[in-house]
């Protein structure tokens, strides 16, 4: 099997720098392709001084599942990984990816992160959804074989957040097995902080409504889940209130941002049914656009 290593980065030299050296120490033979879009950290110069690296791609979109895409339409390997530009991979990498796909088709397995009180990793996410059985997995883990890009062209380009979590529900539809594999380990080597990122409420509720409509439609499992979703976040932000971390104000313009990024999304994701019809469900994908790279660097005989 032939393996292609797809690693988007913006604005990672170190961190890239770094999971290149343990690809081309562990995984020698895999074809390696970067995705760089658009750093301004020097990333270009570092990768173009590389002999270890095949492909170099420039864009200008920042999103990550343009960055995917972009890195998947260069691939020509019988089987695409994807992985995190934070992430090293450890010795047994290959042959863990090796022995899942050869009866898969799809296999991700956990990471390894240093905390202050050690280490931590990830395990095995299940979810029943109207009744179809979902598998999510690591998105900065994970193989695939080309053919399953292929039938679901690839990751939906309209979500900036979310991306694999909409690609699990659409492997579940077209009935491909997601195998975890506890091999196929990679390990972070920047130790996690436990800094509190802000997040942007509105793009979350949106990509929550978009893909659950996308792919179930608007039916009352697809009402529940998004109103258990914004019931927990805001019972946990009015703590906040009542501990004087945020401001009432704070809670009820959340609550909006909640609201407007739902109906957005719901909007959106019953367009997105009715213009892509399962399994593949992705009327924003590979094939929609040909325009992601600005620049390619293909050192490849």
């Amino acid at each position: 099997m032939q393996l292609s290593v797809v690693v988007p980065t913006l604005n990672g030299r170190e961190e890239l720098s770094r999971c290149l050296d343990t690809l081309a120490a562990h995984v020698p033979d895999a074809e390696t392709i970067v995705v760089n879009g658009p750093s301004a950290d020097g990333t270009t110069g570092m990768v173009r001084e590389r002999d270890d690296v095949d492909v170099l791609v420039e864009i200008a979109d920042r999103t990550i599942n343009a960055a995917r895409n972009a890195g998947i339409d260069r691939a020509t390997g019988d089987a695409v990984a994807l992985l995190d530009r934070s992430f090293s991979v450890e010795s047994g990498w290959m042959d863990a990816v090796t022995d899942a796909l050869d009866d898969g088709t799809v296999v991700t397995g956990p990471t390894h992160r240093k905390l202050a009180a050690g280490m931590t990793t990830e395990s095995l996410e299940e979810r029943t959804i109207a009744g179809r059985d979902v598998t999510y997995f690591n998105p900065g883990n994970v193989a695939f074989s080309t053919e399953v890009l292929d039938e679901l062209d690839g990751f939906d380009e309209y979500l900036n957040v979310g991306g694999s979590r909409d690609m699990a529900h659409r492997l579940a539809e077209s009935g491909h097995d997601v195998t975890w594999n506890s091999s196929m380990c990679v390990r972070s080597e920047f130790e996690a902080d436990g800094g509190i990122r802000q997040k942007d409420w509105s793009w979350k509720y949106r990509s929550l409504a978009y893909r659950l409509v996308k792919n179930y439609g608007t039916r009352p499992t697809v009402a529940r889940r998004v109103v258990a979703h914004a019931g927990r976040d805001a019972v946990d932000s009015l703590k906040d209130v009542f501990r004087g971390e945020a401001a009432p104000s704070q809670w009820l313009g959340t609550g909006q941002r909640v609201l407007r990024g739902t109906g957005i999304g719901a909007k959106d994701g019953a367009k997105a049914r009715r213009h892509d019809t399962a399994p593949r469900r992705n009327p924003n994908g590979r094939s929609a656009r040909r325009d992601r790279a600005v620049e390619v660097y293909d050192y490849r005989d």
